[in-house]
């Protein structure tokens, strides 16, 4: 794995979140999914198992090198990555007319850029799944995405270092009708 790609160190607890995100993705495997910051493809290949196609995007050139690794040493098929600026990506895509059913958001520490949130309402995904260390930006997001016709259906939080403030939230977002 390279140095400059993030990893979540507490794995137990980390399966304890993507499981979390996977629920509340409720798949039934017809659905496309873009995994808009998807590291080394750990939330990627996870819902992988129960979709129909998963595309990951990430800045890091090193991390999408791990994530097609790792696809392929778990020989999964259903998925694709892509070195991308989200925004950038989510942009390209929202002019090209694509769409997705379900878009995962696990951002930095800073959140989803305003041009992210454009973008995302622009594909009309019918869930958002978001997942994020840092509740201030979090409410900043939820606001923002709510501005844009998503409702928030449910929070989870997910404790990844045990006996500090530190704390992980997963969110379902659904669009309105």
């Amino acid at each position: 794995m390279s140095p400059h790609a993030f990893f979540q160190v507490n794995q137990e607890q980390a399966e304890k979140l993507y499981e979390k995100a996977l629920d509340f993705a409720n798949l039934s495997g017809d659905e496309t999914v873009i995994d808009a910051y998807c590291g080394t493809g750990t939330i990627s290949l996870y819902l992988a198992q129960k979709a129909k196609h998963v595309i990951g995007i990430e800045i890091i050139k090193d991390a999408i090198e791990n994530a097609k690794e790792n696809a392929k040493r778990n020989k999964i098929k259903n998925v694709e990555f892509h070195a991308a600026d989200a925004a950038d990506y989510l942009s390209q895509a929202a002019k090209k007319g694509k769409s997705a059913d379900i878009i995962v958001l696990d951002p930095i520490r800073a959140g989803c850029s305003e041009k992210v949130i454009d973008a995302i309402s622009e594909i009309k995904p019918k869930k958002i799944v978001y997942i994020s260390c840092n509740v201030s930006t979090l409410a900043r997001d939820i606001e923002r995405l709510t501005q844009k016709g998503y409702t928030l259906q449910k929070v989870q939080p997910v404790d990844m270092f045990p006996e500090t403030m530190h704390v992980e939230s997963v969110v379902l977002m659904s669009k309105a009708d």
